[in-house]
């Protein structure tokens, strides 16, 4: 008969021959109990070493590889007028992701670099008429004051046409890209515009039970077996312990801690 064909009771006639033959390897009679005993001997060899196994060589069934990512948020508010970003391909700090229509704040810098050269030759009238007492001092305070607002007030008119042009804030890349030209962006931290995927190192994450940490440390060797590829065992280390667990984590409150809060035991994350 096919493998693949095999009924239960094909299974199970195997199960009968091995018993048998255990029994005969060891001399027993057959009786009642032989078969039993031999039978709860196999369960608890077994079982004791899978116990042995599961302390020395620890395992989770949960694991996961996680990204640093950075939400991309313009500083101005515009319209996008070009998007250099291109999906999944690599980039380098300072390279231009998009850009928002410049004219705008180009238009504001113009007008307060023309107030603040009116306000410095007013400034100067000052001085040569507080000089001949023609003005009082405080005239020419003010005047000082209006050319020191009109200079931070430039300081943050060029910022602002600075950042009309967004530029990747490290190595890495740009993945699931929707924005268009066209588009209007604004400084909302609660609707980023693309999300930015930071160059790394390949980190997995493991969710450790408590007492597997007794034989985990620093450098230990480990296997990783993915779903994505059958067959294939990386090879790899510990990198480090996270020190808590997110069910243990507190944030400052009014709240006291309630015993109803423990519902879950939580596992400890192992790089």
């Amino acid at each position: 008969m096919p493998y693949g064909r095999f009924s239960g009771s094909g299974q199970l006639s195997i199960g009968r021959i091995a018993v048998g033959g255990f029994r005969r390897a060891c001399r027993l009679p057959l009786a009642k109990w032989t078969v039993p005993a031999a039978v709860l001997g196999g369960v608890v060899l077994i079982g004791g070493l899978l116990l042995v196994m599961n302390y020395n060589h620890p395992y989770s069934e949960v694991v996961r590889q996680y990204y640093t990512t950075t939400p991309i948020i313009p500083e101005v508010k515009g319209k996008v007028i070009d998007v250099d970003v291109k999906m999944n391909v690599p980039l380098k700090a300072g390279d231009i992701l998009f850009k928002i229509d410049p004219e705008p704040f180009q238009d504001k810098v113009a007008g307060i670099e023309g107030k603040l050269t009116a306000a410095k030759k007013e400034l100067k009238r000052s001085e040569n008429l507080v000089s001949q007492g023609a003005v009082s001092e405080q005239q020419l305070d003010d005047a000082r004051a209006r050319v020191e607002d009109l200079k931070a007030d430039l300081a943050n008119a060029q910022f602002d046409l600075q950042v009309t042009e967004v530029t990747a804030p490290g190595d890495g890349y740009v993945t699931q890209l929707n924005l268009r030209p066209g588009m209007m962006v604004m400084p909302l931290a609660t609707r980023p515009v693309m999300t930015f995927m930071h160059e790394q190192e390949g980190i997995f994450v493991g969710w450790f039970r408590q007492n597997s940490l007794l034989r985990i440390y620093k450098g230990d060797e480990a296997e990783v077996v993915l779903d994505a590829f059958p067959g294939i065992t990386l090879k790899a280390r510990v990198e480090f312990v996270f020190p808590a667990t997110g069910e243990g984590q507190m944030q400052p409150s009014a709240e006291f801690m309630r015993y109803g809060q423990q519902t879950i035991p939580g596992r400890i994350a192992v790089a």
